[in-house]
């Protein structure tokens, strides 16, 4: 058996030209243009990638979109007055402060900082709380981009085991805390495993969905997984490179092993990636909606 590859690149396009006639209605019914600032601290090569994929994604979709570049030495206080600047900036509807920040920036102080209602980024404790009890809020992307997977791809996920590798605050716990909800992609049994998990082999091989946000390369191989698993792999590794200097990708999973036993599974890349970015713009979308609905 060969798994089928849930193409997260497919779904994200789905998704986007669904968000891109939404603007265009916006506009054309409001006059409301969804605003996102993304603000780049530094010039970290993989932040500037994250960070240019976005904000030609927001161009595309018909945004304002706002580019903040500050020099890596800027003042803790200094970025906190920006983020208060773009809160009262009536055309930002979204802020992202592109992560991770120089160390004599307190992160959890600039997540803080950003209004609950721009936290397009799903990251605000005002946000995290809400999901958490299931209201209504801006669900962090990559969280929100898996379930939409599996949801659009007809995954039924309605009492199923699932197991999720990794206990981050950006993925592992948020999606563990969704599946577990009464709503549409969750409504399963669900297991968390991490560094100090016995046997994690004991786990992964009960999943019926597998979610893997570990952080280290080809961790699940095919002997830790049954047959017919939908194995989400949320990890991207950088392994080496080709001879044109191309950097070569993997993720937690050992794709090419585990695809023989799995029924479905994403692709690094081309899975899980692509839906993060849609999922932003999608909060954005959310956010300008809101202002909407207040006026």
């Amino acid at each position: 058996m060969s798994a089928k590859i849930i193409s997260g690149k497919e779904i994200a396009q789905q998704i986007r030209e669904e968000l891109k006639k939404e603007v265009e209605e916006m506009k054309a019914s409001y006059g409301i243009t969804p605003g996102l600032v993304t603000i780049l601290v530094g010039e970290n090569p993989a932040s500037v990638s994250y960070v240019t994929a976005k904000q030609r994604t927001a161009h595309e979709l018909g945004f304002y979109s706002v580019q903040d570049n500050q020099p890596e030495d800027i003042s803790e206080e200094a970025l906190l007055e920006l983020i208060d600047k773009y809160n009262k900036d009536e055309k930002i509807h979204g802020i992202l402060v592109q992560l991770p920040l120089p160390k004599h920036i307190d992160e959890s102080k600039v997540i803080y900082a950003i209004d609950p209602n721009k936290d397009v980024d799903g990251f605000h404790p005002v946000n995290v709380g809400k999901m958490v009890i299931g209201e209504p809020c801006f669900l962090p992307c990559t969280p929100h981009g898996i379930l939409e997977m599996l949801i659009r791809s007809g995954i039924e996920t309605s009492g199923a085991e699932v197991v999720v590798v990794g206990r981050s605050n950006i993925v592992g716990k948020p999606i563990a805390n969704l599946m577990l909800q009464k709503r549409e992609g969750g409504n399963a049994t669900v297991t968390i495993c991490h560094t100090r998990t016995k046997d994690m082999a004991f786990h992964t091989k009960r999943a019926d969905i597998l979610i893997v946000a570990a952080g280290r390369p080809k961790v699940i191989t095919a002997d830790m997984v049954k047959e017919g698993v939908v194995v989400i792999d949320v990890g991207v590794n950088r392994i080496g490179k080709t001879p044109e200097g191309k950097a070569i990708l993997c993720g937690d999973v050992d794709f090419d092993a585990v695809k023989e036993k799995a029924s479905a599974i994403t692709p690094v890349p081309g899975g899980v990636g692509p839906m993060t970015i849609t999922m932003l713009m999608k909060n954005t979308v959310q956010a300008a909606r809101q202002t909407i609905e207040k006026s």
